[in-house]
């Protein structure tokens, strides 16, 4: 199957779950841009309202790996050490591409804050849940969703910890975890 196809698997089916569970919801269609405060310019939002979602790899022991899909605010950054404290963990990383976008059924860019994945644990940052609608790459570089926040937690159901830390301003454009 090609990146292309995976994606648009991952887009209809969170399209579908939107509309099954009666989510508030709409599509946003733009330029293909995945980084984060580039696309929430697109989009016409504060960076704030955006999603980055980010798969991290944490080792518990010396024999287990536990993949976390961590979602923090637009302009934060995602804590690993946090992270790592909340799963008990050794050691906390970003998960190498190949294995963030198999666990995450989409290209980078382009992560869903829905884990469709049972090897992949959703953990959310309660910064992100303070605005009434969020914004997120909806599988594709080049359509987005806007979704009530509400809706979100009720359809997710995800783990809402503290896992960021802010970003100052003038760091914002440094990258999907900056």
């Amino acid at each position: 199957m090609t990146r292309g196809a995976v994606a648009g698997d991952a887009y209809a089916r969170l399209i579908a779950d939107l509309d099954r569970a009666g989510a508030r919801y709409r599509v946003i269609d733009h330029p293909p841009e995945g980084r984060t405060d580039l696309v929430s310019a697109l989009r016409g939002h504060d960076v704030a309202h955006a999603a980055k979602c980010l798969v991290i790899m944490v080792k518990v022991g010396k024999r287990t790996t536990r993949y976390v899909l961590a979602v923090v605010p637009g302009v934060a950054r995602v804590d690993l050490a946090a992270v790592k404290k909340l799963l008990g963990g050794t050691y906390a990383a970003f998960a190498g591409r190949d294995k963030a976008e198999e666990l995450a059924g989409t290209v980078s860019g382009t992560v869903l804050p829905f884990s469709y994945s049972p090897d992949l644990e959703l953990v959310v940052d309660p910064g992100l849940l303070a605005v009434q609608e969020m914004y997120f790459n909806a599988g594709l570089l080049d359509r987005s969703v806007a979704l009530d926040t509400r809706d979100y937690v009720r359809i997710a159901v995800p783990c809402i910890e503290q896992i960021s830390t802010t970003v100052p301003a003038g760091d914002r454009a440094r990258g999907d975890n900056g």
